[in-house]
């Protein structure tokens, strides 16, 4: 009819999906799901173990754009060949002669220059400065799960000479066009806002305008908010095979379903490429493993605390403290290894006051996905029908909302998004 606006058409020419599978249940991709739902698409969330099973749940919880800055950087250069070697070390790297893995070592050793970092972080900024926006729209949309200011976020060192590092890169981050305000603060007057921080530490710098959450109760909140409005979220839902039909995809799961979608979604994770490669993503993605446990502490800290010359990282949840760590290139599927919990507690022990580290509670590993030039996957495949939604190494929480918002706008729109132009996951 004359004067009817048309229905909007992907960038493929494909009219807009109306039913959406997104597989994995995660922040990523219970994100997405969402924001599709705020365009009016039916939406099914299947996961193979259920909502926050991955790297979700026992993370550290940041929300800090001012940081959100690509794992390859020249500082993991120095540790060198020895040091990620060994088990103890904050970046462990096992030997293995898996090609995939090695080729995910040779090409994130030669994103890690200084020239490389510099061309990530400019790609990272406009999807950072939309983050905390993203969880405000979550929140405006009913999502029942706070986002908690900090009161303080404090990363804190033995040595003013440590601390030199984050300077720099603070410097580097600001020169990108990333915003990020910090006081630098002697050891006495961190122990004066955070008094769990040791004597040891002898330096620190306090950034401004971060946030934090519970993660595993957060991404449960989106779940319920997703079913609320009318999405459905599958456990136990091991999805093996995507198959075209002309006019949709059939997701193939083994425990026998099949059912046919619009266009699918996979946000599986570290898993990523077990699914996305037979749709032209070449791009490894490999589980960077991280370890956590929660301890009793006499005095809960206001917010984060930061160890970076260890790689420790603190975080308030409820009446404990989250101390997680690591970054341990293996397969996902590995079993938890006790030397890295013991590892993370010699480091973290010296530093905090007051923390029962002999009683840890809820030990985890998680498998966060990194890509080689630190940057996400997020976009259309080879199919038109079948769009990518991950790799994004420690900031899945951070930007895992944002990711979802861009992402389901240029699904339902056909419109090229500009952010998400550098993270094309054919690239």
């Amino acid at each position: 009819m004359e004067g009817m606006a048309a229905a909007p058409v992907t960038a493929s020419g494909l009219p807009a999906p109306r039913r959406v599978a997104v597989v994995g249940a995660g922040m990523v991709g219970l994100s997405t799901a969402w924001f599709l739902q705020e365009h009016g698409v039916e939406v099914t969330v299947l996961d193979r173990e259920g909502v926050a099973a991955g790297s979700s749940w026992g993370n550290a919880g940041w929300l800090t754009p001012g940081i959100a800055t690509p794992l390859p950087e020249p500082a993991v250069l120095k540790y060198g060949l020895r040091a990620v070697l060994s088990p103890s070390s904050p970046v462990y790297v096992p030997p293995s002669a898996n090609p995939d893995f090695l080729r995910f070592v040779a090409g994130f050793t030669r994103h890690s220059t200084m020239k490389a970092w510099k061309t990530a972080m400019g790609s990272l900024v406009p999807v950072n400065d939309l983050s905390l926006e993203s969880f405000d729209l979550l929140r405006d949309g009913g999502v029942q799960a706070p986002t908690h200011e900090t009161q303080s976020f404090l990363a804190a060192y033995r040595t003013a000479d440590e601390r030199r590092t984050l300077l720099e890169e603070i410097e580097h981050i600001h020169s990108a066009g990333q915003s990020i305000e910090f006081d630098v603060l002697t050891g006495e007057e961190a122990r004066a806002i955070e008094p769990s921080l040791s004597d040891e530490i002898g330096a620190a710098i306090r950034l401004r305008d971060q946030r934090f959450i519970n993660p595993g109760a957060y991404v449960h909140a989106l779940a319920d908010s997703v079913r609320d409005r009318g999405g459905k979220v599958l456990s136990g839902a091991t999805v093996v095979d995507l198959v075209e039909t002309g006019t949709g995809v059939d997701v193939v799961t083994a425990e026998g379903s099949r059912e046919s979608f619009d266009s699918v979604v996979l946000a599986t994770g570290a898993w990523l490429g077990r699914l996305a490669r037979r749709f032209g993503v070449r791009r490894v993605v490999q589980a960077g493993r991280g370890y956590s446990f929660s301890v009793a502490v006499d005095h809960v800290p206001d917010g984060p605390v930061y160890f970076p010359a260890q790689r420790v990282a603190c975080t308030p949840i409820g009446d404990r403290l989250r101390v997680a760590g690591m970054m341990e290139f293996r397969k996902p599927e590995a079993a938890l290894d006790q030397r890295r919990i013991r590892a993370i507690t010699d480091a973290a022990r010296p530093l905090l006051r007051g923390a029962d580290l002999d009683n840890r509670q809820d030990e985890w590993v998680g498998s966060r996905p990194c890509t080689a030039d630190g940057l996400p996957l997020i976009g259309a495949t080879r199919s038109s029908r079948v769009f990518a939604a991950g790799g994004h190494g420690m900031w899945g929480i951070t930007l895992g909302p944002v990711t979802g918002r861009l992402l389901a706008e240029q699904m339902v729109t056909g419109r090229r998004i500009p952010q998400l132009a550098p993270f094309d996951p054919m690239r």
